[in-house]
């Protein structure tokens, strides 16, 4: 069985937290913040938090959006060169404490449909490439995700596309984002490049982060498909506590939900659901 983790999205990090994760049996963490809590972040003080409560650090997820967006595909060079330059200086001070995996969204939205995305898809290559270099040389990798709607790397083909521009370059794959290719098919066609994972539930229409077994992926194909391709990673959650907008639970998610779900998964048994589950009108 692989490793069981969770995305800090869903909770603070705090020693209580940490105390609850170990305690549910989750190993692992990925940092991601809000977009304003980053330059803040005493991430040596974060890093000791999770050693001393036997919590690894799996991933770090470098942000994507708020007073200016982080876009490394934006039409505007400007905006490209402060994300690159912000997102270096983010992976400097990680990497300072041990951690080694970047997960970064390869553009904002909305990007064109039509035959201006080549230039933007290039814009993107250019830029990973720089921080693929700039992450070697720190001892890291960088994590291109998958992403839903107009983004770029919406699907495997774009994603190989984009990846293609340096060796370095490795896949995060956000089992709850493509909406034009299917999960089984991305797995088999990029499983030697996915370092790590999100791993949450939808109903292929937009993007939900419901927990696994609350939507329509076929959980235990996928995670045979994923270790059949040589995936030996965390089998990371990109999930929220508390009920969204699309869904609603009788009570919020603990930290052993996620543990006991995922070894459902990973076991072949039937996923089980918060009783009262519903869900809302979609999109």
């Amino acid at each position: 069985m692989l490793k069981v983790g969770m995305s800090s999205c869903a909770f603070p990090l705090t020693e209580e937290s940490f105390k609850g994760l170990k305690e549910a049996g989750i190993s692992d963490i990925e940092i991601s913040l809000a977009y304003d809590k980053y330059e803040g972040l005493d991430i040596a003080a974060v890093k000791k938090l999770a050693d001393q409560n036997g919590v690894n650090i799996w991933s770090y997820h470098l942000p994507f959006s708020g007073p200016w967006t982080c876009d490394i595909a934006s039409h505007e060079a400007s905006v490209r060169s402060k994300t690159v330059d912000y997102w270096s200086d983010l992976i400097r001070k990680a990497a300072d404490v041990g951690i080694d995996k970047f997960v970064v969204h390869p553009s904002s939205e909305p990007k064109p449909e039509d035959s201006e995305r080549e230039t933007f898809i290039n814009y993107s290559k250019e830029n990973l490439d720089l921080l693929a270099e700039f992450a070697a040389k720190q001892g890291a990798v960088i994590a291109v995700e998958d992403l839903p709607r107009t983004c770029l790397g919406r699907t495997a083909d774009e994603i190989a596309d984009l990846i293609s521009v340096n060796d370095k370059l490795r896949v995060c794959f956000d089992t709850n984002h493509l909406l034009i290719d299917d999960n089984l098919s991305f797995a088999e066609k990029l499983g030697s490049k996915i370092v790590t994972i999100h791993a949450s539930d939808y109903f292929f229409v937009d993007e939900c982060h419901w927990l696994p077994g609350e939507g329509e992926v076929d959980w235990h194909a996928l995670y045979n498909k994923l270790v059949e391709k040589g995936y030996n990673g965390v089998w990371m959650y990109e999930v929220g506590m508390g009920s969204p907008k699309t869904l609603t639970r009788s009570r919020r998610l603990d930290f052993s939900d996620f543990y006991n779900n995922a070894t459902e998964i990973m076991t072949g048994k039937p996923l089980t659901v918060v009783p009262g589950t519903k869900h809302l009108e979609l999109f």
